[in-house]
């Protein structure tokens, strides 16, 4: 086991003393940008060299060799000169004073390790984008290769940028916040709770695994984290009870995609976005809400309209737990989320809070014996460790992104971008949408949530913006389509964890997830041409744009899956579609009157000329 070598050993004490580090921060107040953010890729860079070794050997045990060695020592340098010389780096005029030798040999360092670091936890494809912006910058637009190394290393405008400020401030607690809540049986009491809401009911198993996943994703945030946590749960049992397996796959996939639109707590994106438009983290939570309801109701009427039509039915009662008897001995658990989200409507900060609901876990848990059973101290060291090495993803993908913005901040490229994408779209909105619906799903097949949105920020969000589309839903449109490449084929990372524990093939269970989650890919669409959907405009246009709103989005499953009152037929299944089509795209009444209209007349012929078959295949 890793835990009893040499490396184990290192790697707890540090993963420990980085959680406790970010809490104390919080509790006592952040040092300077730079130092702050300097020492959480210090500790995230120490991690990563120890658990991400050049060289694994056979037998599965890592192996530190010189190379790891060297590249360490190239971090340690190129921290430790900004620490030792940061009178020097805030005073020194940027752009205006020249480079001392060893600033160039220690921002070359902490560049390379950065990308090094990356490569190593996330893969190619950031690393990679990032040297094609630098690139551009030093072979394209001819930027002074000094004066990128200034912008990159030297200011708040590169690696330690707003980016890594996030992940300091925000990602690593509420990581930390999830690490904890897991070791004190939170998982047992979503899952529970979701069998009990919905087990018994027809294609039970499959809306257990919507509303437990969408529960996870309170203390995951991450699709594959979900999958890997709920998947060998619930997969089991929708294939037990009839559903196809590739379906049971895209139904974990999809609904573990969609933790991270699902507030309280959602991805790390979210808080990033909080940053960028410099609003509170709840006024995100806010925005997300109706969107994320949509999602949630497309994926449960999928599970639903599919196990109508293929005449399924629910687990049988001796399998299902009561809610009043999960509310009774794990509901209490629920007490974390509620100080997190009663600190923040009260106006607390959202890492306050976080901390708050952190040190309330182990208490929490040992107010009931039905949770204090198993609760030992030594849990605690392993759930910051956890916590600690859960943050690594999103540390060094903002850190590698801040290589990215700094490129595109110093050559205006996103400038250049935007009107290049309003001259390709030939100022057509609709044409825009795509397109960058398009790169959200292209950049997040490489790479995660975070730094996909960050990508998409730079470059096209102000596109959509200049053609009219307001602040908020032009970020929330990256958001959402950052995430949705999780679970669109060819790279579809979700699909590909949950098709794996299905035993599945993975194009019928891409093409599955695609077809549960359809919905998930017009939401977006939505609330660009209706804002009401994030709750900004007066109450009854609110109410109005949500309630038409799962109306289509409920026809829509029907008509995707076949199944309404009875088995529908081809043209129902047409006209079905079409109809939440009009309802969920084409804002006011009018398209509301077609939509019902549809539905309607739909209605009328399944009950006038009922078709009862069942189709027992997918």
């Amino acid at each position: 086991m890793e835990g009893k070598t040499l490396i184990g050993r290192i790697v707890m004490p540090i993963g420990v003393a980085m959680a406790v580090f970010h809490m104390w921060v919080i509790a006592m107040g952040p040092p300077e940008a730079m130092i702050f953010r300097g020492t959480h890729l210090a500790f995230a860079l120490a991690l990563v060299y120890l658990l991400y070794p050049f060289v694994e050997s056979k037998d599965g045990r890592r192996r530190l060799v010189w190379l790891d060695a060297v590249l360490f020592a190239a971090a340690a340098f190129g921290l430790s000169y900004m620490f030792v010389n940061y009178d020097y780096f805030i005073n020194r005029i940027i752009y205006i004073d020249d480079l001392r030798p060893l600033d160039i040999v220690a921002s070359l360092s902490l560049i390379f390790v950065v990308l090094d670091a990356t490569r190593r936890v996330i893969g190619w494809a950031l690393p990679i984008t990032a040297l094609l912006f630098m690139g551009w910058a030093l072979f394209i637009t001819k930027v002074d290769p000094l004066t990128l190394l200034d912008q990159l290393y030297m200011t708040t405008e590169g690696i330690f940028g707003s980016t890594l400020g996030v992940s300091a401030a925000y990602v690593t607690i509420f990581v930390v916040f999830g690490s904890v809540m897991e070791r004190t049986g939170t998982g047992k009491l979503f899952m529970d709770f979701a069998l009990a809401l919905t087990g018994r009911q027809a294609g039970g198993p499959g809306k257990v695994s919507v509303v437990s996943s969408s529960l996870f994703g309170t203390i995951s945030g991450s699709a594959v984290a979900n999958v890997m946590v709920d998947g060998p749960i619930t997969i089991p049992l929708m294939k037990r009870t009839g559903f196809t397996k590739h379906f049971a796959a895209g139904v974990e996939a999809v609904a573990s995609t969609g933790g991270q639109i699902m507030p309280p707590i959602m991805g790390a994106a979210a808080f990033v976005m909080a940053e960028f438009l410099a609003v509170p983290y709840l006024q995100v939570v806010a925005w997300a809400l109706i969107p994320s309801i949509l999602y949630y109701v497309a994926c449960f009427g999928a599970v639903h309209f599919e196990a109508k039509r293929m005449g399924l039915v629910g687990l049988p009662s001796h399998e299902v737990p009561r809610l009043l008897i999960v509310l009774k001995e794990r509901g209490h658990l629920f007490i974390p989320v509620a100080i997190i989200l009663g600190g923040m409507t009260m106006g607390y900060s959202a890492p306050y809070c976080a901390l708050a609901g952190t040190l309330a876990c182990f208490p929490v848990a040992l107010l009931r014996a039905s949770t204090r059973e198993g609760l030992h101290w030594g849990l605690i060291p392993e759930a910051l460790e956890d916590g600690a090495r859960n943050t690594l993803a999103v540390a060094l993908a903002c850190a590698c992104a801040g290589l990215v913005i700094g490129s595109i901040t110093l050559t205006g490229l996103g400038i250049t971008f935007t009107n290049w994408i309003i001259g390709l779209s030939q100022s057509s909105l609709i044409l825009a949408l795509v397109l960058t619906a398009v790169a959200g799903i292209i950049l997040g097949m490489g790479m995660p949530t975070t730094p996909a949105y960050i990508v998409m920020v730079s470059l096209m969000v102000p596109a959509i913006m200049k053609l009219g589309v307001i602040e908020p839903a032009a970020h929330m449109f990256a958001f959402y389509f950052a995430i949705l490449s999780a679970i669109t084929p060819p790279v579809a990372l979700a699909v590909y964890a949950a098709a794996s524990l299905a035993k599945a093939d993975l194009w019928k269970s891409g093409v599955a997830a695609v077809k549960i989650g359809a919905a998930g890919f017009i939401v977006p669409f939505m609330f660009v041409f209706q804002p009401a959907l994030l709750m900004i405009g007066d109450w009854i246009e609110i109410v109005h744009a949500s309630v038409s709103a799962c109306v289509g989005i409920g026809m829509l499953a029907a008509g995707l899956h076949g199944f309404l009152r009875f088995h529908l037929r081809s043209y129902e299944r047409a006209m079905l579609i079409a109809g939440a089509l009009a309802m969920t795209l084409v804002p006011g009444w009018i398209g509301d009157a077609v939509g019902i209209l549809l539905l309607v007349v739909v209605l009328v012929g399944q009950k006038f000329m009922p078709n009862q078959a069942v189709q027992t295949t997918s």
